[in-house]
């Protein structure tokens, strides 16, 4: 009787450890155990897609310990606001926060974005590559040119800086580190998002690529496969027709979100412990990555019974 009673409140509290989890268990294990973010504390890190999201999320976590930080986006207005907050946070100088704009997808000048980076800091010590923009369309409604367009965003302008910045990491600092923000959809065919979840899982083969051919060297890549986040990506988001965006605001609050605050803190936790595969989600988008990656047949069997075009909507946008 009392090896049942045992055995059914351990069940019990790791079902209720499960269902409260929201990142993958190598990820917790750093969170508990592993090193804190503050062994970040002077490192000099570029952010893209800083302006909002998760990518300010980090900015501001990264200010916390004291990292020196390269702002970039689109917006400068937004970076701007973001960068006083971040001096304000960190509670240091102007100058340890650089205000960098330029569009990712314009190639040409990121050896000129690079060179500005080591003007300011003389140094660069890891990039996080986190610029991007989501989509919302069925695979029948997308035209040729908004695949192009995607990928130009989320593939090819993140895979040319990268491969400016690692000539500069295998010259100059031997233990760089690269992180880069994926999804859920780098992992499995999320619906209703077919050139978004194709641009996600091919940066999972550029990078998984990159880690290879670098072998014993130090540095390093860690790879956010992040799931619904509360972000303002909605209003950007491309639909299956050039120029035709979704719009709409991002929902004041919703249980199948997690806070880009804590995104980003875990993102932080992934890069100060050099993760190579980071998984950040609520539950059940957590479980789905399980087994969509240990139990691919099973999970490409019954992952279409329960997620169709509205339940797709309701955990993605809120």
């Amino acid at each position: 009787m009392f090896m049942i009673l045992s055995i059914t409140v351990f069940g019990f509290f790791i079902g209720w450890w499960w269902f409260h989890l929201d990142c993958d268990f190598e990820t917790y294990l750093a969170l508990k155990f592993g090193r804190s973010i503050d062994s970040l504390n002077g490192k000099i890190i570029w952010i893209t897609g800083a302006s909002s999201g998760i990518g300010e999320g980090l900015a501001y976590n990264l200010a916390s310990v004291g990292c020196k930080l390269i702002l970039s986006a689109t917006n400068e207005s937004k970076l701007r606001d973001v960068a006083k907050r971040c001096v304000e946070i960190g509670r240091y100088s102007e100058n340890d926060v650089l205000v960098l704009p330029f569009n990712i997808t314009d190639t040409d000048c990121h050896q000129q974005m690079l060179d500005k980076v080591l003007q300011h800091f003389n140094k660069l010590d890891i990039l996080v590559n986190n610029a991007g923009r989501s989509q919302r369309a069925s695979f029948l409604e997308i035209e040729p040119e908004v695949d192009k367009q995607l990928f130009d965003i989320n593939v090819f302008g993140l895979v040319n800086l990268t491969r400016v910045v690692l000539r500069y990491f295998l010259e100059y600092n031997p233990d760089g580190q690269f992180g880069v923000t994926s999804s859920t959809a780098g992992l499995l065919g999320v619906p209703y998002s077919a050139s978004y979840t194709g641009s996600k899982h091919a940066l999972h083969g550029y990078f998984e690529c990159l880690r290879t051919e670098l072998g014993r060297r130090k540095i390093s890549i860690t790879i956010f496969c992040v799931g619904p986040v509360f972000s303002n990506l909605l209003e950007k988001a491309f639909t299956g027709e050039p120029g035709k965006l979704v719009g709409g605001k991002q929902p004041a609050e919703s249980k199948q979100k997690l806070s880009a605050k804590r995104c980003s803190y875990l993102m932080a936790i992934a890069l100060a412990n050099h993760i190579d595969q980071s998984w950040i989600s609520l539950q059940p988008i957590l479980t789905f990555h399980y087994f969509a990656v240990y139990f691919p047949q099973l999970f490409r069997k019954i992952f279409p019974y329960f997620y169709d075009e509205k339940r797709s909507q309701e955990f993605r946008d809120g």
